[in-house]
């Protein structure tokens, strides 16, 4: 059987692979503090399976996790210049390839569909092929690397370093950004067991009006939408304003459609993801791969479509859910 945590042991040594270059590469005048922050990473990737076999204490990952807050925080982290292809190189590339550099991205949505339907109903000796599940983030993992095969094979690549070397730069570029994402769905779980959204429950039933189902769409829906802003993840915020205004108001007293609420809730979050820089994955890290001379470019582009798909978000429930 195919486990999901192979899939994170290869993670965490492909980390540990470019942290090895970061280190080595003395075009960048902070390589120690950069190799340090995704060693750190990396390294976490693999003990992190003993912490969830409960044969690990899970303190040192927190160490880490602070090291690398410091570390990122005070500026220790910074750009080298990695082995990969000039920019000549490049242009004379996507002029012979033309649209087939599309393929191995391509490769990989299509083996995760492949390993998500398929794959997943294969046993071998009673047991099943892929980890039970699992199946679709193995298949992502088993898609990356059958995608990097197939842009080797196409590109007549036979050196590993390279594929390596450019990933690596892809990760400088965008910093420590890359893992705001993670943190902030982490602060959204810990809000909810703080009670944060049953005292926002609190505060919401002691205003709004008896009966008044259109405005709690509107409280829960804007809710999102902000704490989205505030929290750079939907997934974060789901769970405060859930335990909020959308399961004890619009489900339990207006008796709406649980799986419509919800749905369309996370979506009014997604609004949120559009304009906020704290959204990191979606905004910032674009703007600093394309090397855009406005960094906030993307947020500012996308401000009139988020604010219209509020709007509907809100129409859709107080019409289909509630």
């Amino acid at each position: 059987m195919i486990k999901a945590e192979w899939f994170f042991w290869l993670v965490g040594g492909v980390l540990l692979a470019m942290a090895a270059q970061m280190l080595a590469d003395r075009t960048n005048p902070k390589r120690y503090g950069t190799a340090a922050f995704w060693g750190l990473l990396g390294a976490g990737f693999v003990y992190s399976t003993w912490v969830a076999d409960k044969t690990a204490p899970a303190e040192p990952l927190g160490a880490a996790v602070l090291v690398m807050i410091c570390l990122a925080g005070f500026g220790f982290t910074g750009r080298g210049t990695p082995r990969t292809a000039t920019p000549a190189q490049r242009a004379a590339d996507a002029t012979r390839f033309g649209n087939r550099l599309f393929v191995p991205a391509l490769t990989i949505p299509a083996v995760a569909l492949i390993c998500a339907v398929g794959v997943k109903r294969l046993h071998a000796g009673g047991e099943p092929v892929l980890e039970k599940g699992s199946e679709t983030i193995l298949g992502l993992g088993i898609g990356a690397v059958v995608a990097l095969a197939v842009a080797m094979v196409m590109l007549r690549e036979k050196r590993i370093a390279v594929p390596v070397h450019e990933g690596r730069s892809i990760l400088e570029k965008a910093g420590w950004v890359l893992l705001l994402p993670q943190l902030l769905a982490t602060l959204g779980a810990i809000f909810s067991v703080a009670g944060v959204g049953d005292q926002v429950r609190r505060i919401t039933t002691a205003v709004l009006p008896d009966g008044s189902v259109f405005l709690a769409v509107v409280v829960y829906c804007v809710g999102m939408f902000l704490f989205t802003v505030v929290m750079g993840n939907g997934f974060a915020a789901f769970p405060v304003m859930t335990a909020a205004v959308g399961w004890p108001v619009l489900v339990q007293q207006a008796h709406g459609s649980a799986p419509g609420v919800m749905a369309v809730g996370m979506l009014a979050g997604f609004c949120g993801t559009l304009v906020t820089p704290m959204a990191a994955n979606y905004n910032m890290v674009p703007a600093a791969l394309l090397e855009l001379t406005d960094q906030y470019g993307p947020i500012k582009a996308q401000l009139p479509t988020a604010f219209v798909l509020l709007a509907c978000n809100i129409g859709i429930m107080s019409v289909f859910a509630v």
